[in-house]
């Protein structure tokens, strides 16, 4: 039986920050944002929540029929543009978007804006494409191919509109899927000062059989 995906509105707001706290809880990169336990499930909350608000208003928000799971994805044009609150905009826009963010989460931690000037620096330009900003699993449904269906529904859009997909995947196992998804290393891996590595990744659109 075939996984249910829908466009996430508003009423889903609360469930898929939920969700991608839950998911992310024990991620790398989350760890290294907010380092000691405590510390990251009084705040991380926070960040879940900034980014739902962020891609609601300028992307999409896909989630699975019994909200086990949900996709972050946002249009990026061609000339990287400045829509995506300074993600990937002008360097002065960028900076400026990413301290307000800062200031919003947790004003004292300066890995919330690093991470946001790390990642835009390394997301390609040039070309329009599909952004897949997260992607989160309910713990207790992951290994069910739920984010393998989230993500093809999509790339499916992309082959279809000869568009290309772009992430950044933030541990080993999601690398993974994504590179048995047709996504390749952009370059190298974007080291975190004392933190871990994250995956830029790329993919082509593949021709219609």
């Amino acid at each position: 039986m075939g996984v249910v995906i829908r466009t996430a509105g508003e009423s889903d707001r609360e469930s898929v920050t939920r969700l991608l706290d839950a998911a992310f809880q024990d991620d790398p990169v989350s760890g290294w944002i907010f380092p000691g336990e405590e510390y990251r499930r009084t705040t991380h909350p926070r960040l879940m929540a900034a980014f739902v608000d962020i891609v609601m208003a300028e992307g999409r928000v896909d989630v699975t029929e019994d909200g086990t799971a949900c996709a972050l994805w946002l249009p990026v044009p061609a000339d990287g543009g400045d829509e995506h609150n300074g993600e990937h905009g002008g360097e002065d826009d960028g900076e400026d978007e990413f301290a307000a963010l800062r200031e919003a989460v947790d004003p004292g931690n300066e890995r919330i804006e690093l991470i946001g000037r790390l990642t835009a620096e390394v997301h390609p330009s040039g070309r329009a494409h599909e952004y897949l900003w997260m992607i989160g699993v309910d713990p207790g449904h992951q290994g069910e191919g739920l984010g393998t269906a989230l993500v093809a529904s999509v790339l499916e859009r992309c082959d279809r509109d000869g568009v290309p997909a772009y992430l950044e995947a933030s541990n080993a196992r999601s690398r993974e899927l994504y590179e048995r998804l047709g996504f390749e290393l952009v370059e190298r891996p974007l080291q975190l000062p004392d933190g871990p590595l994250m995956w830029p990744m790329w993919r082509e659109p593949r021709a219609s059989r």
